[in-house]
């Protein structure tokens, strides 16, 4: 590793950071943190401390931090050219993995974040059915546009199909475009979708949301529904693609959308993401293949870019190889039945739910099917040991362990010992008598 910065630095820094930055943040994390380096499962802070990392950049590192194969193919490329508006080779091969890997992909549109990806995928939905809404999830995250930050985290809870914003300055123009449907529940999804067929120009759904798997046959219910009815279904597999099998959570559960938008995984810790599916939808992207009105307007400054393509290209070539998804779920299954071990022994209300490349404890009883079964969770004890664990050198987000291909079993052990360490720290109140 690298000379490490003075705690006295760390300090200056949080300073900087409070005058310069609203709220002394990116808007990402705690201000306290100051990541300076990191390899494989594991970051430094600016003081010198070293975590074992669950957040990993919010799940880009899969395959860890600077992996050497994809800090060879960014050096190799950065003398030859950062980014060019035009097209480039890296991002052509890149794409061709892409179609090659995931099942609805014919076709691809670079853009550079989750957020951009998401707004074209809906927008692309609405162009080819020209139809003005959106049914989206509770709960369900599809990034920062005005469609996207709908009902993702109400404040108030609605009667379904009520949208709810959740910040100011979204126009209620929109909140009259994005119907809503709880998680997980077939039959209200369906009978929404049918109902209101004629207005809706797609349907875009998280196939694991946030932390929750679909229940058994809701995933073939809307794929059904929507293409019984010609409506464009969008999986939003930003956090899940190549994350939960190489043709990611599509190929996981056996339900092919007609779209799906990817991100993290594929940029290989750069700024990349992108939209796929049928080449009969993304022509239209295409102004030679459409229509002028049907022709949907879509430029990037950094789409595509060469850096990004690379570490991309690189990453999945690390992910290809024989294994490697075993290895990491079998980690991942590792620290999950460490972690409901402990919470047994603990006598603590809690749960494990997730996959196991991406799960979290969750303090509350009872089946976990959608965002209005989450709020149960005691947010309190949440905190608290996920405050403990930073303290003990765990580093997570606030309800997600990322798992990567590089953590191993000592970090596995070192992560038990640690969060037995942090349910002590717990009031006698907070156990179940």
């Amino acid at each position: 590793m690298t000379d490490i910065a003075t705690s006295a630095e760390e300090t200056a820094l949080i300073e900087a950071a409070r005058r310069v930055l609203p709220g002394g943040t990116f808007g990402n994390f705690p201000a306290e943190i100051i990541i300076a380096e990191g390899h494989g499962a594991h970051v430094r802070d600016v003081a010198g401390r070293d975590y074992i990392d669950y957040l990993l950049g919010s799940g880009p590192m899969f395959i860890g931090h600077a992996h050497p194969s994809v800090t060879e193919a960014v050096l190799a490329q950065v003398p030859k050219g950062t980014t060019f508006f035009a097209n480039n080779p890296a991002g052509i091969r890149l794409a061709e993995a892409i179609v090659a890997a995931v099942p609805c992909a014919e076709q691809i549109r670079f853009v550079s974040s989750g957020s951009e990806a998401d707004l074209y995928a809906m927008r692309l939905a609405r162009a080819v059915r020209k139809r003005p809404k959106i049914v989206k999830f509770e709960g369900g995250y599809h990034g920062m546009s005005d469609w996207g930050l709908m009902s993702l985290a109400p404040k108030r809870l609605a009667n379904f199909p009520e949208a709810v914003p959740d910040s100011p300055g979204i126009p209620d123009a929109v909140r009259a475009e994005v119907l809503v449907a709880p998680f997980n529940d077939a039959a209200a999804a369906v009978a929404l979708i049918e109902a209101r067929h004629d207005e809706i120009g797609g349907v875009i759904l998280e196939p694991f949301q946030r932390l929750i798997p679909p229940a058994p046959g809701f995933l073939q219910a809307v794929r059904e529904v929507t293409a019984r009815l010609g409506i464009p279904l969008i999986f939003d597999e930003v956090v899940t693609g190549f994350r939960f099998a190489y043709g990611g959570a599509q190929e996981l559960y056996g339900v092919t959308p007609d779209i799906c938008t990817l991100g993290k995984i594929i940029g290989g810790g750069f700024p990349l993401a992108a939209v796929a599916g049928r080449a009969d939808l993304m022509k239209h992207f295409d102004r030679a293949a459409v229509e002028e009105d049907g022709f949907l307007t879509q430029i990037g400054t950094l789409s595509g870019n060469p850096v990004a393509a690379v570490a991309g290209l690189a990453t999945l070539e690390v992910l290809r190889a024989p294994g490697a998804y075993e290895a990491v779920r079998a980690t991942g299954r590792s620290l999950m039945d460490g972690l409901a071990g402990l919470i047994a022994e603990a006598g603590i209300p809690a749960q494990l739910v997730g996959e196991s490349v991406l799960f979290d404890v969750v303090y509350a009883a009872g089946e976990m099917r959608d965002y209005r079964a989450l709020l149960r969770q005691d947010g309190a004890m949440q905190k608290h040991v996920n405050g403990a664990l930073r303290a003990r050198g765990i580093l997570k987000g606030d309800s997600k362990y990322y798992l990567s291909t590089a953590h191993s079993a000592e970090d596995v052990a070192r992560t038990l010992d640690a969060f037995r360490a942090a349910l002590a720290t717990l009031p006698a109140t907070r156990r179940v008598a």
